[in-house]
């Protein structure tokens, strides 16, 4: 599967895109870090909590993000503030059925479902990118 990523339009929109990733679950977590740089991502920095997520955005260049609504007893929101702060596109990952709030705030920004394909997650953060 992961050759078949590298070889579509998508996996081409990934090649230099540094992605914030944020997600609680270990498992998530490394699924999707191993299917974003299966294709083609120049790099994936995994956080499991908002300390991490905020520090990674002081001290590293992001050109996208992937949000969990919920980590743990956090709240990705904060994070996503930030980034729409600094003009960074980003796309909450969850599986919370009330997602209210986050269409509120943003009305425009994507959702995808929990569980979701590699290549769809691969396709909506391609789109992200351009």
């Amino acid at each position: 599967m992961g050759q078949a990523l590298r070889h579509d339009g998508s996996a081409a929109a990934l090649g230099a895109a540094r992605i914030l990733l944020v997600e609680d679950s270990f498992f998530i977590l490394m699924e999707l870090e191993a299917a974003l740089l299966e294709a083609g991502a120049a790099e994936v920095c995994v956080c499991r909590t908002v300390r991490e997520a905020m520090s990674t955005l002081e001290t590293q260049p992001v050109s996208v993000a992937i949000l969990d609504i919920q980590l743990d007893r956090e709240s990705g929101v904060e994070v996503a503030r930030k980034l729409a702060r600094e003009r960074i596109p980003f796309l909450f990952y969850t599986g919370q059925l009330d997602i209210h709030p986050v269409h509120t705030e943003w009305p425009d920004c994507r959702v995808i479902s929990k569980p979701a394909t590699r290549e769809a997650i691969v396709a909506a953060v391609a789109d992200l990118l351009h």
